[in-house]
């Protein structure tokens, strides 16, 4: 498993290449439905990454991380998906909103395999 430094050297690395490409390719996205909803997926892939930071930043110094991180995130995704597309800013929304609730599923399982195997030694 990576570590914390690991980690949001890797989410700041994702968020920065998905934001280039997001803004090099902005007219493209926002020619089309599709490709608009192709923009609002991007930009909640930025929610995803810029989470991952906060969430590591506040572990690294010792702070609980908690909802005030998902909405700083969704800001700055919703940000950046404005700059594309108004329609980006909603599916944006909705793509962030399944991507929180399958990572809640993902670290639920986590937390609960690492409390059986804790039991078990």
């Amino acid at each position: 498993m990576a570590g914390v430094g690991t980690s949001m050297l890797g989410s700041v690395l994702m968020f920065t290449v998905v934001l280039s490409l997001q803004e090099v390719y902005r007219g493209k996205l926002a020619s089309s439905e599709l490709f608009t909803i192709l923009g609002g997926f991007t930009s909640s892939l930025l929610f995803l990454f810029s989470l991952t930071f906060i969430g590591n930043l506040q572990e690294s110094s010792g702070m609980k991380s908690g909802w005030g991180a998902v909405i700083v995130a969704e800001i700055i995704a919703l940000v950046a998906a404005s700059t594309v597309h108004r329609v980006c800013i909603t599916t944006c929304f909705l793509f962030s909103a399944g991507l929180l609730y399958e990572m809640s599923k993902i670290s639920g399982y986590m937390l609960a395999r690492a409390e059986s195997k804790s039991k078990r030694h």
